[in-house]
């Protein structure tokens, strides 16, 4: 009976082994026919090409950004070090070179952890081609037998990637999509990031430490864990001792050595041209959906490896961006001592509550049903933050309320520098830090005072109106235009302006009377063809900067006075190249549009370097020691909530506008917030910084054109003139002039007298 018994057992056994493997191979047939999920074909897998990030570039070749889904650079496999390499496969999987794709010998202990046990962590038996396969086609979870399901999809993907590729290719592939944690993808990004340079240099030490993430990218960040690095980078190096790639001297040699990191990562927000980054970014996702790849598919800026090249010039940038830090740390200083122990919106609760209400925290409150009240509470709760300061952020203890005031109190700023000649934007400085504040000023449109009025000063010798006529200072209202009646700022009303003076002190009283004799329809019509789109109120204030406009329109139109009156409109992008570096867009070289002659533009800059000789840009040259030609004009708005000033170099023309988010936000002095004060030092500081730069020394001599005699003989005349002068004084006449004339006068007398007897 126990033979029976034991013959029962056999055959049962048998029978079990065959409905085993029967299951298993209607399992796996069932996954090979796609059932649980289509599996890619060899054609397909030939095909495959990496997600890789796209790039900008500087016009010095800087690299300034990068546009990612994952954050990844590709790298042929003999641009990568070749202890990389042998680290990678002493580690991950010591029998690649004489396996299929699949190792049998590992094969049966994931059988018993991941078949029998269900352990989604189980790890040793995956060939790097199945982790490969993995990181190409990522795990889909199934509702029963997840784990196994997907680690046969991974085994016959990795047979079919074997077919397909070479080994080299295989490492390739496999070190192109590798995820090294926080988003990046690949050897050669993770090099960039950990050691800051190319995987190709990478020396021993370093190479273990990267390959020592593979096994938990995160647990082994040698930036945020050191020693946990550390340790898995001498294993690692173990393991390549084991496999005879270093000899025992060297191991011991280079486990001695510390962890050393050149970290360097930079995400959106962070290196040069932030606020440019993110604005190409959006007008790159326009382009490629416009235009398609050798495949007829649109370009993805995300995944399609794209190299941009920028107008930015890095050097530029950088000046541009140090003197909006210096200054508006100073100007910000400046600004919460004049309002030390009082708030500058005043009793106008309306500044807070309009920020509350569009605050992210605020919006979800609201969202999950708090009432006011419980909201309110949640507001005035102290809690530990960091508060943001140019010199260094401030941590603090107090409520989210608080903060809100704080932040309603920072002045901020924007920038730009064009190239007249080309419209190639040089430096874009969107405001004072990014990652906290994205509004880009450059694009925010406000009110722009007197900076608009070369354009009405244009308009107006378009017209015909001699730059020497003089023009009375007094104040006149203007009872066909509700009664206005501009004032001058500094309250002053004698003496006669002509076009330089008026300019220079920007006299509102004379821009009023200009704009009557020029016409409304006629200023905006020059404003609208020297490329500003904003919308303009047909009214004679905006000959006193009322209207809003952005400063890159603005400075834009300005360049049309530096280009000998052609308007070219702002560059940002000269180049983009695929990912096989064939070019496939290229900036149009075009000449420009005449909008206005080259004669008026002459005498324009000749007007607007007035401003900065005897009007309010004079301390240019004396304060920040420029040497240059300069025209420009500095505008301030009522309240002095917008401070302005627009230079012009032979070589650039340059913006910046000063001011906080809120309007009612501002200084209460026009002596400390008008333009000249808040935005021309800003300018001032960039430039001379350029100065500074030996590329850029010779833009310290440089001159605009001579003018012709004709146009000196035009603006030949005094700025102003007292009215005590406007009486024409008597002409000196010698003694027998005098005589005579007496003599003549005594004889019409007498001849007179007679006639009438």
């Amino acid at each position: 009976m126990g033979s029976i018994s034991y013959r029962y057992l056999l055959r049962l056994f048998g029978r079990f082994l065959l409905i085993l493997t029967l299951t298993g191979f209607i399992f796996y047939l069932a996954i090979f026919m796609g059932l649980f999920g289509k599996i890619p074909s060899k054609k397909t897998l030939k095909s495959l090409q990496n997600n890789t990030a796209s790039e900008i570039y500087s016009a010095d070749s800087v690299l300034i950004g990068r546009y990612f889904v994952q954050d990844r650079t590709n790298v042929k496999y003999e641009a990568i070090a070749p202890s990389v390499i042998q680290a990678l496969v002493a580690t991950e999987d010591s029998r690649f070179y004489s396996h299929n794709g699949v190792d049998s010998r590992g094969l049966l202990r994931v059988l018993v952890k991941t078949l029998l046990f269900q352990d989604e962590s189980a790890g040793g038996g995956s060939t790097l081609s199945q982790q490969l396969a993995k990181n190409l086609f990522p795990r889909k979870p199934h509702h029963f037998l997840s784990t196994p399901i997907n680690k046969v999809k991974e085994m016959i993907i990795a047979v079919r990637l074997e077919s397909v590729y070479t080994k080299k290719e295989i490492l390739e592939l496999y070190l192109n999509t590798v995820p090294m944690g926080a988003n990046i993808f690949g050897i050669e990004r993770a090099s960039r990031v950990f050691f800051n340079k190319s995987s190709g240099k990478l020396n021993l030490e370093e190479a273990a430490v990267l390959i020592g993430m593979l096994k938990a990218n995160t647990y082994y960040n040698p930036a945020r864990y050191p020693q946990r690095s550390f340790e898995r980078r001498n294993l690692v190096l173990g393991q390549m001792l084991k496999l005879g790639y270093i000899s025992p001297e060297v191991a011991d040699s280079v486990k001695k050595r510390p962890l050393v990191l050149r970290y360097n990562i930079k995400r959106t927000g962070q290196g040069i041209a932030p606020y440019l980054r993110e604005y190409l970014r959006r007008q790159l996702i326009k382009w490629c959906e416009t235009h398609t790849n050798k495949d007829g598919d649109p370009y993805d800026l995300y995944t399609d490896g794209l190299k941009i090249y920028s107008t930015i010039d890095s050097r530029i940038q950088l000046a541009a961006e140090q003197a909006v830090r210096n200054q508006m740390a100073q100007l910000q200083r400046t600004f919460d001592r004049h309002w030390r122990g009082r708030d500058p919106w005043g009793k106008s609760t309306s500044v807070i509550t309009s920020a509350m209400q569009a605050s992210d925290r605020y919006k979800r409150l609201k969202d999950a049903g708090k009432s006011d009240t419980e909201i309110a509470a949640v507001f005035n709760k102290k809690r530990p933050m960091s508060l943001f300061a140019l010199g260094g952020n401030k941590n603090v203890t107090i409520s989210p309320l608080d903060s809100i005031k704080y932040y309603q109190k920072v002045l901020n700023t924007g920038l730009i520098s064009i190239e007249p000649g080309t419209g190639d934007v040089k430096a874009w400085v969107g405001g004072i830090n990014h990652q906290v504040f994205k509004y880009d000023h450059v694009l925010s449109r406000r009110q722009v005072g007197s900076t608009f009025k070369p354009i009405l000063y244009a308009a107006a010798i378009e017209k015909g109106i001699n730059p020497c006529t003089y023009f009375d200072n007094k104040r006149v209202t203007y009872p066909a235009f509700e009664n206005w009646s501009p004032q001058n700022s500094n309250g002053q009303y004698s003496g006669k302006y002509t076009m330089k003076g008026a300019l220079a002190f920007s006299v509102n009283t004379v821009s009023a009377q200009l704009i009557m004799q020029t016409g409304v329809k006629r200023t905006i019509a020059m404003a609208q063809r020297m490329g500003i789109t904003s919308t303009i109120p047909e009214v004679p204030s905006i000959s006193l900067g009322t209207a809003s406009i952005s400063l890159m329109e603005l400075v834009g139109a300005y360049t049309v006075f530096a280009n000998s009156g052609i308007l070219v409109k702002p560059v940002y992008i000269s180049t983009i190249k695929n990912s096989s570096g064939d070019v496939i867009f290229n900036k149009k070289t075009s000449s420009g549009k005449r909008v206005l002659s080259e004669e008026n533009a002459s005498i324009m800059i000749e007007l607007m370097k007035g401003v900065v000789e005897e009007g309010s840009a004079s301390k240019l040259k004396s304060e920040f020691g420029l040497t240059m030609d300069i025209a420009g004009k500095t505008g301030t708005t009522q309240n002095q909530a917008d401070g302005w000033f627009v230079g012009i170099t032979p070589n650039l023309v340059t913006g910046v506008w000063v001011g906080a988010e809120n309007h009612l936000v501002s200084f209460r002095s026009l002596q400390l917030g008008q333009g000249a004060r808040t935005a021309l030092p800003v300018w001032g500081k960039f430039m001379s910084r350029l100065m500074d730069e030996p590329s850029f020394a010779s833009y310290r001599y440089k001159k605009f054109k001579i003018v012709s005699d004709e146009i000196k003989s035009r603006l030949n005349c005094p700025s102003f003139i007292d009215d005590i002068q406007v009486v024409e004084p008597l002409k000196k006449e010698n003694f027998i002039i005098k005589l005579f004339k007496k003599g003549l006068n005594i004889f019409k007398k007498k001849k007179k007298n007679k006639d009438k007897e």
